[in-house]
């Protein structure tokens, strides 16, 4: 295989997206510094305006209330006919009602009615019943933020809007965000509809969508540290950063099980083993679920199984992603019991898989989004497509029938962010025709709604309720040194030891070490795709630090250092000094079938530019080396493994690198294990004959 095309098409879409980031900051209302300053104000400082119909942050480049919504929701207020049930300016709910506690704020249909404003008294059928046909359409469909406007919500109250600003590389912070998302929710509980909307966002591994947040390791890692309890830990802290940014609608966790490394999307998989995956993406969904957050186990199912070859066309490739998983009864069944676990655990809404199962896509696959999702696990939430995922419907090639297929499949909301408006007049005519019925509108727009009504937003739909706690707390705010730690705990956690020969780990106090490798130093290689942009970027290509307050093993190294553990090399001129050689290995970073690759050598097309010459200069050092292998997935090293006396998989490690240095100087033992199997090559994947099993795993201290 050709590798230049491959890195190529690699680097484009990731100086692609640092152009469009480059543009939007020059026309930015804020500077880098001005959103740092931003952030020490409360979220909740800004609702008062909105509630008012005022704009606090006119002219910075967002679409303010119109003047004549602004007068529509200044007299609901008044009149007490708002949605929100809130009194003008106050900030204070017209009804009492405490916030339900979190212990008991999960389970689909909790709310059995609205206890106040336009609806007040009514069930979420009642509500439905009462809309247009047009009014339930819009509810229907999910378009992308930077196709909407803030007054457009007025006319439509489209059910939910998803994606970055302009779609594009993030630069908001989480109360940018909220601001924004207040202006639409203003717009939506004024308009005649006045069904509070719900803001969508892909949250993998921590807030990765918004500036000042912390970037967890990804689900590779979780599913290496294998503790339920740390992954129920994530969840509620992940949820504690979303609420302040106003998305809470959480398209998470990924529930794959991962089968072919090859898969682009291997480092969102906990393992490949079901029961593994079952277990830590439960906890994580309490976690979510109990504080507040609405839960999108994603993608059902067999996303993680398909075929090599059979994948969606991507630029001519034809591997893995979106392809055909082949599957028997038995394994089908194993994968249902982890969406069963996910339903159980609380989760008020499943995503489809853009993948096909024996032959049949999944987004027109009735009988297990009908027959077995709802007839025989008995979910009652929200099921919604993947991004324009009923464009790739098989059974037809004209959108309008794809439309209709989808949701007589048992589709509920239509991710189309460019096409949702065509959508929801496809929806509308449908039933019109009779190729939809009016009771399958009702049933999905009573299933959204009641999402809604239990996420509270009918009585809180700017989240005061449940930013009350946040804001009180420093330990549960965005970017807080507890959720730091307890990402650092997870990177510790995580990291698997794969070999140490001569004990050459832990490093002994006074060890002179000459660190090399791209991905010593840069926090973009160490956080992976989904950061700050779909595909990820290396701090190389962004030009600086991506997570500008992440850290990197090369700087816990260093702080080491500083406390006299060890002594850290860097110069290449100085390296024949060191006692031993600290060789970081990485990925660049990618997302979905850019990551699809037929090549998993760590210096194959996928790997980093300097990995291979890093490789000749350790060997040429003649001293023992440690090798760090920073990676999505278990890339196959057998031609180098050899002339390494020790390695280390760290997988995605995310913004707190720097704690990958205490198991290396021995603070912290290795007890991470694989939790996917380990290949020598490219046959043994087809094989199944695995070079290191799942489970595997060294430690110092071996029993």
């Amino acid at each position: 295989m050709d590798m230049i095309p491959n890195r190529k098409r690699a680097l484009l879409i990731i100086l692609s997206a640092m152009l469009a980031f480059t543009t939007a900051c020059s026309t930015s209302g804020h500077t880098a510094d001005e959103n740092t300053e931003a952030a020490s104000s409360s979220s909740n400082a800004n609702y008062a305006n909105y509630k008012q119909g005022t704009d606090p942050e006119a002219g910075d480049g967002k679409e303010s209330v119109s003047d004549e919504q602004e007068a529509v929701s200044e007299n609901e207020q008044k009149t007490g006919t708002a949605a929100s049930g809130t009194a003008a300016g106050t900030g204070q709910s017209d009804s009492a009602a405490a916030p339900v506690p979190m212990s008991e704020a999960t389970g689909i249909g909790r709310h059995a009615t609205v206890t106040s404003g336009k609806y007040e008294g009514m069930t979420a059928d009642q509500i439905a019943a009462s809309l247009t046909l047009e009014q339930k359409a819009d509810q229907m469909v999910q378009p992308a933020i930077y196709n909407t406007s803030n007054t457009m919500m007025g006319t439509h109250d489209y059910g939910s809007i998803l994606s970055t600003w302009d779609g594009t590389f993030v630069k908001e912070t989480p109360e940018d965000w909220y601001d924004r998302i207040c202006k639409i929710q203003s717009n939506a509980v004024a308009s005649s509809a006045a069904i509070p909307f719900v803001y969508g966002q892909d949250s993998v591994h921590g807030v990765n969508y918004s500036l000042n947040t912390v970037i967890f390791p990804h689900n590779i890692n979780i599913g290496m540290a294998g503790d339920a309890d740390l992954a129920y830990q994530m969840g509620t802290a992940v949820a504690e950063e979303i609420l302040p940014t106003g998305m809470l609608w959480n398209f998470s966790p990924c529930v794959a099980s991962a089968q072919d490394p090859r898969w682009g999307r291997t480092y969102e998989s906990y393992s490949s083993d079901p029961e593994i995956v079952q277990e830590l993406a439960a906890a994580y969904t309490r976690g979510l679920t109990e504080h507040g957050v609405i839960a999108c186990p994603k993608h059902f199912f067999g996303d993680g199984n398909t075929l090599m070859g059979t994948g969606e066309s991507l630029n001519g490739r034809t591997l893995l992603d979106r392809g055909d998983a082949r599957l028997s009864d038995e394994e089908i069944e194993a994968l249902l019991a982890v969406y069963q676990a996910q339903i159980d655990s609380g989760a008020q809404s499943l995503m489809v898989s853009h993948s096909a199962l024996n032959g049949i896509k999944m987004h027109e696959n009735q009988h297990y989004l009908i027959d077995v999702l709802r007839g025989q696990m008995g979910f009652k939430g929200v099921v919604l497509s993947d991004w324009e995922s009923i464009h790739n419907i098989k059974s037809t090639d004209n959108f309008e029938e794809q439309v209709v297929t989808a949701v007589n499949a048992g589709i509920d909301m239509l991710m189309e962010p460019d096409q949702f408006e065509s959508c929801a007049k496809i929806i509308c005519n449908g039933v019109r025709k009779g190729e939809i019925s009016e009771e399958r509108v009702n049933e999905a727009v009573t299933r959204i709604i009641q999402m809604k009504m239990d996420a509270g937003l009918f009585e809180d739909p700017y989240l005061e309720d449940l930013l009350t706690g946040v804001n009180a707390d420093p330990a549960k705010q965005c970017g807080s040194e507890a959720h730091k730690e307890l990402a650092a705990e997870l990177v510790r956690d995580s990291m698997v030891l794969l070999k140490n020969e001569d004990s050459v780990l832990p490093l002994q106090p006074g060890t002179k070490v000459y660190v090399t490798g791209p991905a010593a130093n840069d926090v973009g290689v160490q956080c992976g795709g989904w950061t700050r942009c779909w595909q990820g970027m290396t701090d190389t290509i962004y030009g600086g630090r991506l997570i500008e307050d992440g850290t990197t093993l090369l700087d816990g190294l260093q702080g080491a250092s500083a406390n006299g553990e060890i002594s850290v090399i860097t110069d290449s001129e100085q390296a024949g000094q060191a006692d031993v050689v600290i060789l970081c290995l990485g990925e660049i970073p990618y997302a979905e079938w850019y990551g699809d690759t037929e090549d998993l050598s760590i210096t194959g097309p996928m790997g980093l530019n300097g990995n291979q010459a890093a490789i000749r200069e350790a060997a040429s050092l003649d001293k023992p080396v440690i090798t760090l292998l920073f990676t999505g997935r278990n890339t196959i090293i057998e031609e180098y493994a050899e002339g390494w006396n020790a390695i280390v998989m760290c997988g995605l490690p995310g913004s707190e690198g720097a704690a990958a240095a205490d198991v290396l100087i021995g603070k912290h033992d290795f007890t991470g294990h694989l939790s996917m199997p380990w290949f020598k090559d490219e046959a043994d994947i087809e094989s199944g004959q695995a070079l290191y099993p799942v489970g595997y795993g060294l430690h110092y201290a071996q029993p």
